[in-house]
């Protein structure tokens, strides 16, 4: 389904007829994608509390890997839901998809896709494969939860401050509180609505992306140090690039998911389009983060390594000694820079 223009008429109307056309007593299995991000755990969450709020009580939400959310979203409304992934249906009559472009995403838990009775993929990555049996991916979403409140104002759902959170939490996580390319009219309209409900941004805001342990910056300060610059990289447009080991993260006894938030730290060199963040995940594996200001689509430079993403946000799981993961990265820019004012 990579690369559509969004969900028809008739895919929202097969959602929401699968929705409405199971009885109360449904056992509902919501999964999202591993290393799951705000915009995964909110919208499954908010979502989730709005099949709540539709009369539906058996409800897991999961994600593959360790159990537990990632600190900064432990405080989540329906975080309660969250089961750990040995635990989940083994034959739900739904599962929804959240945030995920391909079945990989889901680790262990892609089985449940075959023993479900209907499957419902809700994404927003223009390099989805279409893996779900009704498949609503908006490539021109700015989050997940955009398509999440769409189908929810679909199944005439009220929103409530809780639902509202979670779905807010999302957005502002995948605009980059507002500041991204992504941010359009339509995100402003729809943060609006969810502000409406009574919840406090800047509350979220410290919560989400104001509060890390001393112990992450501490590590922070010590893999920024480390960053390098290649200015003759994409082409001339530049690449900066850093790596954090798990020794990094044992040493100043951080968990693996403060390391999300550091390519922010790395996408403002002002010398370099492309940022990339190289975060050890394995004995010789690497979740890779890509970013760019424009000049270098990196999804593709992704896809390529077999990952995905979106135009100037992407990333991929590299293997081999971490000299050949960048070099493979910066081998494949210069064929992906996109043509001025595309």
């Amino acid at each position: 389904m990579g690369g559509g223009g969004g969900p028809t008429d008739a895919d929202w109307a097969a959602a929401v007829a699968a929705v409405r056309g199971l009885p109360a007593d449904a056992r509902v299995l919501l999964i999202c994608h591993v290393n799951p991000d705000g915009d995964a755990l909110g919208s499954m969450l908010g979502f989730a509390l709005g099949l709540r709020r539709l009369g539906f009580h058996h409800l897991q939400a999961t994600f593959p890997g360790p159990p537990g959310a990632p600190e900064p979203f432990r405080w989540l409304p329906g975080i309660e839901l969250l089961v750990p992934p040995g635990d989940v249906y083994p034959e739900p009559d739904l599962v929804v998809c959240f945030d995920a472009a391909s079945e990989s995403r889901l680790g262990d838990l892609a089985d449940r896709l075959a023993t479900a009775g209907t499957s419902l993929v809700l994404d927003h990555h223009a390099s989805n494969t279409g893996f779900g049996g009704i498949n609503l991916v908006d490539p021109h979403a700015a989050a997940t939860s955009v398509v999440a409140l769409g189908l929810l104002d679909r199944l005439g759902v009220t929103l409530d401050a809780a639902m509202a959170t979670g779905l807010y939490v999302a957005l502002t996580t995948d605009t980059g509180s507002f500041r991204f390319e992504a941010t359009t009219p339509a995100v402003h309209e729809m943060a609006a609505r969810l502000l409406a409900t009574g919840i406090r941004p800047g509350d979220i805001s410290r919560r989400v992306f104001d509060t890390r342990p001393f112990g992450a910056v501490r590590l922070f300060g010590e893999v920024l140090g480390r960053a390098t610059l290649e200015p003759a990289a994409a082409a001339g447009h530049g690449l900066v690039w850093t790596y954090a080991t798990r020794d990094d993260l044992t040493r100043h006894g951080q968990p693996a998911y403060v390391l999300e938030a550091l390519i922010d730290s790395v996408r403002c060199t002002a010398e370099a389009d492309v940022s990339c963040v190289v975060k050890q995940s394995g004995e010789a594996e690497w979740a890779v983060s890509l970013r760019s200001k424009g000049a270098v689509d990196v999804s593709r430079v992704a896809v390529g390594l077999g990952g995905g993403g979106h135009r100037f946000a992407a990333g991929f799981t590299g293997r081999g000694p971490l000299d050949e993961v960048v070099a493979s990265i910066r081998d494949a820019l210069p064929s992906n820079v996109l043509p001025p004012n595309s």
